[in-house]
């Protein structure tokens, strides 16, 4: 009988295959035992893992309150052992009953898998989500694109807590944003907990900086650093310190000017010079403005999360 080490084994071996820069898993996390039998005889597993974001929790704010998670371990079967599993997991799902309404089932899965791709869409799941890297030495932006003449040069700096305002509400704007064009949510509570959160931040100096004209703060880029896990199964990145470009928001009247790129084009530098291996960021396909400048700032999908909201919806 095949193990679930072997499985997760070969399953990295392929998707090394589909994409080198895929990370290795280091394990399999503990929750519960999903089992599927392909025609073939072959036996593959998925393990599901449940999180709850009640009010007042930051997750809530990119997530739905309830979500069901499951971790594929199909090994080599790809398109087909992931077919079975999903199919699996429906039938659970009307055994336990209806999941709420603010609920969500997820897979994340590499960007680069196409055969994986059409069956997520057939079992109902949306792209909301991308994990997208940029490595050191990708070619800047071409510079078209731009309103008028030319763009104008934006004073660029790094934001202190006293610019906790000010950051508040260009991060407000993305948010509001995104939330028509991806995984965000618009909680009653969401702008005393990004308010918390940026105030954190500023106060443990992490990398945010700030693009004026004229003395005024028109865009942002909320940034940190991660070391990722190699021993944790969640782990999405190669090893290294990586730079994450956490919110980028430019304010509506000055978008398309080439600011955001100008700030861009700092973040980037300063990252590097600080030694990172790349950078990398999430992205929503839907969003019009974010599914264009991201790949002309060089970035690249690596993992796409998948998504059914409400998790019931899963066929």
């Amino acid at each position: 009988m095949t193990t679930a080490r072997q499985l997760l084994a070969a399953q990295a071996a392929r998707f090394g295959a589909l994409d080198p820069l895929l990370p290795r898993a280091g394990s399999i996390p503990h929750g519960r035992v999903l089992t599927a039998v392909l025609p073939d005889g072959r036996r593959v597993a998925g393990v599901l893992l449940t999180a709850s974001y009640p009010p007042g929790s930051l997750p809530s704010l990119w997530s739905a309150r309830d979500v069901r998670e499951l971790v594929p371990l199909v090994g080599a079967a790809g398109g087909c052992g992931l077919d079975a599993l999903l199919h699996a997991w429906r039938e659970l799902q009307e055994r336990d009953g209806v999941p709420p309404a603010d609920s969500a089932a997820v897979v994340t899965w590499p960007s680069r898998d196409v055969e994986a791709t059409r069956v997520l869409l057939d079992h109902g799941f949306v792209p909301l989500s991308v994990l997208a890297v940029r490595c050191p030495g990708t070619p800047p932006p071409p510079a078209s694109g731009q309103r008028g003449n030319g763009p104008p040069t934006a004073r660029i700096r790094r934001a202190t807590p006293r610019d906790l305002d000010t950051v508040h509400e260009l991060a407000m704007f993305e948010l509001q944003y995104s939330a028509l064009v991806g995984s965000a949510t618009l909680r009653d509570d969401a702008a005393e907990l990004k308010r918390g959160s940026l105030r954190a931040r500023l106060l443990r100096q992490d990398p945010v900086w700030l693009a004026e004209l004229d003395g005024v703060a028109v865009a942002l880029a909320e940034c940190s650093w991660t070391e990722p896990d190699p021993e944790s199964w969640a782990v999405r990145l190669p090893p290294g310190r990586w730079g994450y470009v956490n919110c980028v928001s430019v304010r509506p009247e000055v978008r398309g000017t080439g600011v955001g790129r100008q700030l861009m084009d700092r973040v980037h530098d300063e990252f590097h010079r600080e030694g990172s291996v790349g950078t990398y960021l999430y992205y929503n396909p839907p969003n019009p403005l974010s599914s264009v400048f991201w790949p002309r700032q060089g970035y690249r999908p690596l993992w796409t999360i998948w998504e059914v909201r409400p998790a019931g919806a899963l066929r």
